[in-house]
């Protein structure tokens, strides 16, 4: 037990969204490390994507941004003053150096660094030492300017491809005082693309489950050929999931006379008026109104209980950073059928614990699907493979360990 507690911000845009629970997970597991965490975030969510059973909680301990309200505005201006003219001057030098913004983008930066001058207070009031930021997005810029606005330390978590977090990542790094990224894949590609504007520790901490919660309340039962197939997805309904793929093997499926019914978990970024309206009309067209339930955003529990009844778990993503919801499956002991893109491969080792196939291949993954669902034997099999890669490779004990072990070596 370390012998003194730090407290620090946790900054996770948008908190709590559909795909945050491995961040409640890690909170909780930091607790005990010598850490005190103290939730903070860009803004909240859309209402209609707030689906955990701890999502109440999560919002009354979280400290948003924005809005700042007229309170909020006079601290984060008082912030910026306090730092004049030396801090203010770092700033602009870094909205100057900053890479791939147009004039407008560079205007967008003074406002993230009011909002780093509201960061900056809040660690003032807080007593944090440091701040840890789940994003390398704009949630990121506002850490930069906050450190160079007041000299408060962050770090940073990559969770995806440096594309996927917009423009000038050499500087949000540049001042970061270490990070984490959660695959090989991913860290090969910081050190191919950021070479040189680099923090002096980068470590590797893949994401992890809460293996107490994700374990069976009954046996695993794999598909005996009568009754429905049960398949089950879990994942924000977005094109980049391969939701519409794995729908097009599902219909595969029960062309050849399989009783095929898949429920996938998750919701649209903007609450369900965007993408699930393109695959209601998917549904529809093909006519497996029957076959294909759309679940919404859901909570942990209703996931948990989703994957308990499913005879196989399948994500079809076009490219997935780990998956956390793979794990979950896996950490149930239901096989997976997932594509390899991405971090996957990281997870599942093809045939061992899992089966890996092309993704934009609703063929394969109907075959696939088709193989481990008529093998009640390799179904087990797999399932208790899976089981036995999380529980040695991916808690979510191991990322809170890393966390807390790097913040004791960044005050010593």
């Amino acid at each position: 037990m370390p012998s003194s507690v730090q407290k620090i911000g946790y900054l996770i845009p948008e908190f709590p969204g559909q795909t945050h629970i491995f961040f409640w997970r890690e909170l909780q597991a930091l607790q005990g490390k010598g850490v005190t965490p103290e939730l903070v975030s860009t803004r909240p969510p859309p209402a209609r994507i707030i689906s955990h059973s701890w999502a109440r909680e999560a919002m009354s301990r979280t400290e948003y941004l924005t809005p700042p309200g007229p309170l909020g505005v006079a601290k984060a201006a008082a912030e910026v003053a306090r730092a004049m003219p030396t801090g203010w001057a770092r700033c602009l030098a870094s909205i100057a150096r900053a890479e791939g913004l147009d004039a407008k983008g560079r205007a967008q930066l003074l406002a993230f660094a009011v909002m780093g001058g509201r960061l900056a207070s809040l660690a003032r009031e807080r007593g944090w030492t440091h701040v840890h930021v789940h994003s390398c997005a704009n949630a990121a810029h506002v850490a930069l300017f906050a450190n160079l606005l007041s000299g408060l330390p962050y770090s940073l978590t990559l969770h995806g491809p440096l594309y996927d977090y917009g423009p000038n990542q050499r500087e949000k790094w540049r001042h970061a005082r270490f990070a984490f990224v959660i695959t090989k894949k991913l860290l090969k590609e910081v050190n191919d693309e950021l070479a040189g504007a680099l923090p002096s520790r980068i470590e590797l901490a893949p994401m992890g489950v809460e293996l107490r919660k994700f374990n069976r309340s009954v046996p695993y039962s794999a598909w005996t050929g009568e009754g429905p197939l049960r398949i089950f997805s879990c994942g924000r309904l977005n094109p980049c999931k391969g939701h519409a793929d794995l729908i097009d093997a599902v219909g595969m499926l029960r062309a050849k006379g399989l009783d095929a019914r898949l429920s996938i978990a998750g919701e649209d970024e903007a609450g369900g008026t965007t993408y699930r309206k393109v695959l209601e009309a998917k549904i529809q067209e093909t006519g497996l109104g029957d076959a294909v339930t759309l679940l919404g955003a859901v909570s942990e529990d209703t996931v948990r209980g989703e994957i308990e009844r499913a005879h196989i778990f399948s994500l079809a993503s076009l490219q997935e950073p780990l998956g956390v919801a793979i794990m979950e499956a896996m950490a149930m002991r239901v096989p997976v059928v997932v594509t390899g893109a991405g971090g996957v491969p990281e997870l599942v080792d093809d045939g061992v614990d899992g089966i890996l196939v092309p993704p934009q291949q609703p063929r394969t993954l109907a075959d696939k699907l088709e193989t481990v669902a008529r093998d009640a034997q390799e179904a087990h099999r797999l399932g208790e493979a899976g089981r036995r890669k999380v529980e040695t490779t991916f808690s979510s004990e191991r990322s809170a360990d890393m966390l807390a072990q790097m913040l004791q070596r960044a005050v010593v």
